[in-house]
């Protein structure tokens, strides 16, 4: 397949993705709603709308269409994943967690706007996604959309996200002591923290689209070998990019002792860790051939990007 293919195919899920956000936090109140505070609405667009690749909801996308699931089916729940996405982004930024001043080349939300109204807007958007995911749009069978909030619920919660960014918090300044300086402890952390939303993404399509005990099985290895290469990857960008590309500060993690592969391993150990990831990801696809040439393609530029 055709790089070219492959960048038009991420572009045109972005754009996608980006429209659909724009019209689901529209002013218009949905059923069940009373008002749409206009500062906490605006909040939300800030931090969810015109920036990021997308790359999530075009995992959803692409995995879907393994199985020909209608794609708005797949956008949506796509949409309801970016929204948890972006909750996360605005809440690490805050002086509580990470203390970012700059997210996508802009100002972070409680920087734009004031702590508590991103906080707020953060809360909202964890909310929404599950008003996405719940709606007939994303699928007309109950038990479909209970399955996507269940699986999303526990990608984004205790034993996932929210569960391995409190582990990262632990862990900070810590380097070197037997917990932070174990490699399977930053393994486990970082499947959680930043692999399980990466996780989801890759098994809703199978959701979505009926996936057979085995095609699910490959989905989820693939998604979960993905969620690795994406985090080694931002690993060595903290240590060898530039802010500027990057769009965040750079070097923080070794500023503040945050346990990373990169850190215990060393910058071409990691390299070397994130190529065999890679590979495994590409593995994984092997039962659906060469209808999952995007996908194979995507791991290859989760582990080459720039930002």
């Amino acid at each position: 397949m055709m790089k070219t293919d492959f960048t038009t195919a991420l572009d045109t899920a972005a754009a996608e993705t980006e429209a659909l956000l724009a019209n689901l936090m529209s002013r218009e109140t949905a059923d069940g709603e009373i008002a749409r505070p206009e500062r906490l609405l605006e909040a939300m667009r800030y931090g969810s709308l015109g920036g990021g690749k997308r790359l999530r909801p075009f995992l959803v996308v692409e995995s879907a269409a393994l199985f020909g699931a209608p794609r708005q089916r797949a956008l949506m729940a796509g949409a309801a994943l970016e929204c948890v996405h972006c909750y996360s982004l605005v809440h690490d930024d805050l002086p509580a967690m990470d203390n970012d001043d700059l997210r996508r080349g802009r100002p972070t939300l409680h920087r734009a706007y004031d702590d508590a109204t991103a906080i707020l807007a953060g809360d909202s958007l964890l909310t929404f996604a599950f008003d996405i995911l719940s709606r007939e749009e994303t699928h007309p069978d109950p038990a479909v959309r209970i399955a996507l909030v269940r699986e999303l619920a526990r990608g984004s919660g205790l034993g996932g996200m929210a569960g391995g960014q409190m582990l990262d918090l632990a862990a900070e300044g810590r380097f070197g002591t037997i917990e932070a300086g174990n490699e399977q402890f930053i393994i486990t952390m970082q499947a959680m923290k930043t692999g399980a939303l990466l996780h989801f993404a890759c098994i809703a399509g199978g959701i979505l689209g009926g996936a057979s005990p085995a095609q699910s099985k490959a989905l989820s290895a693939y998604g979960r070998a993905v969620g690795t290469a994406f985090q080694i990857a931002d690993d060595l960008l903290d240590v060898e990019g530039d802010a500027a590309t990057v769009g965040k500060a750079t070097g923080k993690d070794a500023a503040v002792g945050k346990a990373t592969l990169v850190s215990i391993l060393g910058i071409e150990a990691a390299r070397a860790r994130l190529a065999g990831v890679v590979a495994d990801a590409q593995a994984a696809l092997a039962p659906f051939g060469d209808s999952a040439a995007i996908l194979r393609e995507t791991a290859r530029f989760i582990a080459a990007r720039e930002k």
